[in-house]
This record gives structure tokens, sequence and C-alpha cells, in this order.
């Protein structure tokens, strides 16, 4: 099942390649991606107290290593009066992960419903499903079906085919990294670039993203502009020690910010740097200031021969079985080790030249940013208003909309960039509203006049004269 590092294979999704294997290493959904489950069922919570339906029946998509299905049945386990709930899990063809069949077994254990796992792309969620349902749940999911599937085409026909699998009344959970808000992800913005990983980072990835990926930024004003000691220079030729100016799209600025913080997380869950966090359990959120972002990193060293540990084990304190440092310190430290790390596989080193691709394999293709608020609540509307059902799907309360900011990351980001853009999540739980209930519609709308724009409201307000 498990890949070496650096020998990735794909499947087709779309016409564009699906990393298979790299989303199934060893490691990666069982460890790395397997977390914020509390976060990720905070919507399911609520959408089962307002479903009347005797045995919910709840679809999650992609769910990785089941941090989300654990945390159902922890909170399902521990209340009072648990809500017997039928599980689908929809999993890309291929991926598998011995965190979620773990995950699985447990909920069955717990007799609080059925559980089955499927294979299926989300953009083919309608012939997957053979009745409409419940509750759909996903997370961070659109950007795979933006890079796999058919770009902006696919996440509408997405949206378009979820009224059709939800019963009238029924709930869509989801959550997503929040992006930039401007009007358009090709606004010209300049950033300003100091820290040599950042560059290092930049001058490797960056040529490769746009030659490579599945994005939007394919207009001549969306080439970046470099600039170094006041001459412009190529991306690939941009020296890591000398600030540089970029000029460029907004959202291009974004999928570095985003693919970097990325990055940083696969190498520590790959203990490449000679240390490893512990980025789930007690000791994930051992804060100093938690308002600030400011926490104590616990980590294990390992057994990276060609990266030594040492700097960061002489700044740090025993803890029980292993080590605790201040976070800003381990960021410190993180940052210098993926300087080495750039370093050594641009001069050849097969371990650190496997860590890297082994991550384009795996993310280095995607995209992360491209749907706001404002326009992930409207094209769902006008989506949904315009598919072949008599509902509307909308976020019925202002609490069915929550933004969280993540602290520690916000830190980190302002530690590292003079002009650092905003970091956060997007959760929203959309209602499948039936065109009939006036009163839910007007409810809706309610709800998406403070967060839409108002060129979003005429086009919904249009959508919805003419299904009614």
């Amino acid at each position: 099942m498990n890949q070496p590092l650096g020998t990735a294979q794909t499947e087709t999704a779309g016409g564009h390649e699906f990393a298979t294997a790299a989303k199934s290493a060893a490691g990666y959904l069982d460890e790395g991606t397997n977390s914020h489950g509390a976060e990720k069922i905070q919507m399911v919570l609520d959408a089962l107290t307002r479903t009347q339906t005797d045995t919910p029946h709840l679809v999650e998509i992609g769910p990785g290593g089941g941090a989300a299905l654990q945390h159902l049945t922890d909170r399902l386990t521990r209340s009072d009066r648990p809500k017997a709930v039928n599980v689908t899990l929809i999993e890309a063809p291929g991926v598998v992960s011995q965190a979620l069949a773990h995950a699985i077994d447990a909920y069955k254990a717990a007799r609080l419903g059925t559980c089955t796992l499927t294979f299926g792309l989300a953009q083919d969620l309608g012939t997957i499903l053979d009745r409409p349902v419940d509750i759909v749940a996903a997370s961070a999911l659109m950007h795979e079906v933006y890079s796999y599937g058919s770009g902006y085409q696919g996440i509408h026909e997405f949206m378009q085919t979820l009224p059709t699998v939800l019963k009238p009344g029924g709930h869509f959970a989801y959550r997503d990294v929040l992006t930039v808000d401007s009007a358009t992800l090709h606004e010209t913005v300049t950033q300003t670039y100091t820290h040599r990983g950042w560059l290092h980072f930049i001058r490797k990835f960056v040529p490769q993203y746009l030659r490579d990926g599945r994005h939007p930024y394919h207009r001549s004003s969306d080439d970046p502009i470099v600039r170094q000691n006041s001459r412009i220079v190529p991306l690939e030729e941009i020296d890591p020690r000398v600030s540089a100016v970029i000029t460029g799209p907004v959202g291009l600025f974004r999928e570095i910010q985003r693919h970097y913080l990325t990055f940083r997380k696969d190498v520590w869950r790959a203990g490449a740097l000679g240390f490893r966090p512990e980025m789930e359990g007690r000791f994930s959120a051992d804060w100093i200031d938690a308002a600030a972002g400011h926490r104590r990193v616990h980590f294990t060293l390992t057994e990276a021969e060609w990266l030594s540990p040492s700097l960061l084990k002489a700044v740090s304190e025993p803890f029980e079985d292993h080590f605790a440092v201040d976070g800003d310190i381990f960021d410190e430290c993180t940052d210098a080790a993926i300087i080495e790390l750039l370093t050594a596989a641009e001069k050849g080193d097969k371990g650190s030249m496997a860590v890297w691709q082994d991550w384009i394999a795996r993310e280095g293709h995607e995209t992360y940013g491209y749907l706001t608020v404002n326009e992930l609540l409207t094209e769902f509307a006008i989506s949904s208003a315009e598919a072949p059902t008599d509902t509307v799907m909308m976020p019925r309360t202002t609490s069915s909309v929550v933004t969280p900011e993540r602290a520690h990351y916000t830190r980190y980001l302002r530690n590292r960039l003079p002009n650092p853009l905003p970091d956060g999540k997007q959760v929203v739980l959309f209602t499948n509203i039936p065109a009939r209930d006036r009163k839910a519609v007007a409810a809706g709308i309610s709800t998406l006049r403070p967060l839409c724009s108002r060129a979003a409201m005429a086009r919904l307000h249009s959508a919805l004269t003419q299904m009614m």
C-alpha cells in the first residue's frame, strides 16, 4: 500500500492526475492530516440537532484519516440521548488509511449506526448515492475538485449536484481555508519577502506551480515580476540572501503562503528535519498565550542523519519522554532546517530531493485560494437555485457561518512576512431550503445580506425570482 518517498503514483481525475499513492503514503492520512476533528464536525453536530429523521444519514466526502468520524463517535457516545446516525464515507479511488479503518471499527463497536466506506470522486456524487441523504459534510474539498476535476466548472457542477442528493431541509457542512477578500484573485499587488527560507521556497516552488499546476493565472498581467537590488530577475534566479519585492496577482501570493505552510507541516510530519512536533493530542495545544497564538511546542527527535537537530535540542527542555520548546524558537529552527533541506535538494541530495518530490506530487500542483466567503455563499445559493430541484442552499442563521482565526499561524506569518495575507478558516452550514418555504428563504437572505456584496445579492434575487 505505502510508497517510498519520491515514487508517488497517480490516477487520472477529470483530465488531471490525482496523486493517489502520495495521498495514501504512510503517515500522511493516518497522522499528518488527521487532525482538527472537532472543528470538522462542528456544523455536523448542529445539523444533527436540526434533523427530524429518526436515524439520519450522514455522508462525509474525503474522510482522510477519520478525524471527524473519531470525534463524532466520541460526541455521540458521551451524549445523554445519542441519536443513531448511519454514516457513508466517500474517499477518492485508491486512497486508503489505517487510521480511518480503525475509526470505522470504533464507530461500529459503539453501536451508533452503520458506517460504510465507498470510493468515488466528489464530482460523481450524484451517481454514488442512490437516494437523498440528510447531511453531507466535507473539509477542504473544493481545491481538490478544482485541481483534479475540471476547474471552476467542476466546482459549479458540484454545487448544482449537492441539492439533488440532499433531502429538502437537509444540510451541507463545509470547512475550508479562508481566502483573500478581494474583488478578483487577479488583482495586482506587491509583496515583500525578506526571509531566506521563504525566498528559497519561492524560487523552487513557484516556477513549477505556474508551469504544471491547474490555476487561473494565465493572463499576461499575471506574470510575477521580481526585483532584487533594484533590478528585475527571473523567478528561477532569485537570490535567497537578498530581499525581494514581487508584483503579481494576489491569488498567487495566497498560493505561496498556503503552500509554504503546507510544506512546513509536511516535513514536520515526515521527520525530515530531524525532529517531529506533536500536532494532535494533549500536547498540541500547550499555550503560553492562546490569544496571541504563542504556544509551547512538544517534539521528538528523529533519525534524519543529514540534518542535525542539535541546535533545537540545545534550546529545549526535556519533558517526559520528549522535548518542549518555545514556539517562536521552534519556528526559527524549522525555517533554518528548511533552508538546509532545500539547499541540499538543489545540490542533488537524494533524501532531501525525495522529500521535496513527494510533497510536490501530493500538494504542489493544487490551488487553494479561490472562493471568498462572499463567493462561497453566493455561488452555492445561485448554483442550487439553477439546479433541477425546487430548493436553494443557504445558511439559515448567522451562527451557520463562522470564520475562526488561527492565531498561531497569524503569529508565525507576522514574524516572517512584512505584509502577510490573512489566514484562517471558513466554516459554513448550508440548508437545502425548499423554495416554497418563504419564511426560511427570507431568513437565508437575511443571513447572506451582510456577508455578500450588493452585486451578489442582486444576482441571487434574480435566480430566486426565476425559480419561484
